[in-house]
């Protein structure tokens, strides 16, 4: 298995696809904008047409895209993946996506005898770049084995979970605690900085205690110096808010902790940072 089709090359799909590149797989690449695809063709990607072009001579075919509309859009239809796809290829949605679209898209799958694995990533731009993504996988066990060479070219481990739909489910857990944390770090580095004290002191006194996440020690500078350049952008973590918040609903469950941080999300949304990294939802709290 050494031929593949990547679909989509945002932030995190571009780093994906060159490192399945540099593993030495034949690559077909697709994005909605074709400049995207540039530094993969020059180092030996052929540019698809379509993602039924892409799809139509892979082993496995990978998707990383915005959200459900996206993926539906590159999956399914005259032109999508699947109108392409042989049997027998295993199907990578790393997408963060709704659960109940990742029940819809498995069953198209299964139609065309293709194997689909919900396979959402943790990490961000530079983990993407580097391989040391983790893959959060859902899913048949013996495709997840079958899929271990892609995995292991794009990232530094896998982890299957159980059944279809479990990798995004906990995806979808994974970002609503991320995104809490960063707009509660928001409301703290603002108080901080309107109650007159040392703002460095009283920052290093935080990510040295018990309120130094891995995540807040991560985009506390980010916060700081007004550095958003996209890690991971603002309007994609509101995204995966509504969606873990929507499944919480369907189980039964309301998340109040993820509708007052997606308040602060929607804030920095109307200031127009939805483009920018999620750690700018500090800045309408400054004004």
């Amino acid at each position: 298995m050494k031929s593949a089709a990547f679909l989509g090359l945002g932030v995190m799909g571009g780093g994906m696809a060159a490192r399945l590149i540099e593993a030495g797989w034949a690559l077909d690449v697709w994005n909605r904008r074709r400049d995207r695809a540039a530094s993969l063709v020059a180092r030996g990607a052929r540019l698809a047409a379509s993602p039924r072009d892409a799809a139509a001579s892979a082993d496995v075919v990978i998707s990383m895209v915005a959200d459900d509309e996206a993926s539906r859009a590159i999956w399914v239809g005259d032109e999508g993946a699947l109108a392409a796809a042989r049997p027998g290829t295993i199907l990578l949605e790393s997408s963060t996506v709704s659960p109940a679209w990742i029940a819809e898209l498995s069953a198209a799958a299964s139609r065309r005898g293709c194997d689909l694995l919900d396979a959402p990533v943790t990490g961000s731009r530079s983990h993407a770049a580097s391989g040391q993504l983790l893959f959060l996988v859902g899913g048949d066990a013996r495709v997840f084995e079958r899929a271990q060479p892609v995995f292991a070219a794009m990232g530094r481990d896998a982890v299957h979970l159980g059944p279809t739909g479990s990798g995004a489910r906990l995806k979808l857990v994974n970002n609503f605690l991320c995104a809490v944390q960063a707009a509660a770090l928001a409301e703290a580095v603002a108080a901080i900085e309107k109650s007159g004290l040392d703002i460095p002191k009283a920052l290093q006194i935080l990510m040295d205690g018990a309120p130094g996440s891995p995540l807040c020690k991560a985009i506390a500078p980010r916060m700081m110096t007004r550095d958003y350049a996209v890690n991971f952008a603002l309007a994609l973590m509101r995204k995966d808010l509504a969606y873990a918040m929507a499944e919480a609903n369907r189980l039964g469950l309301s998340l109040e902790t993820a509708a007052a941080a997606r308040d602060r999300y929607d804030q920095a949304i109307a200031a127009g940072l939805g483009d920018r990294d999620f750690s700018a939802v500090v800045e309408p709290l400054r004004t």
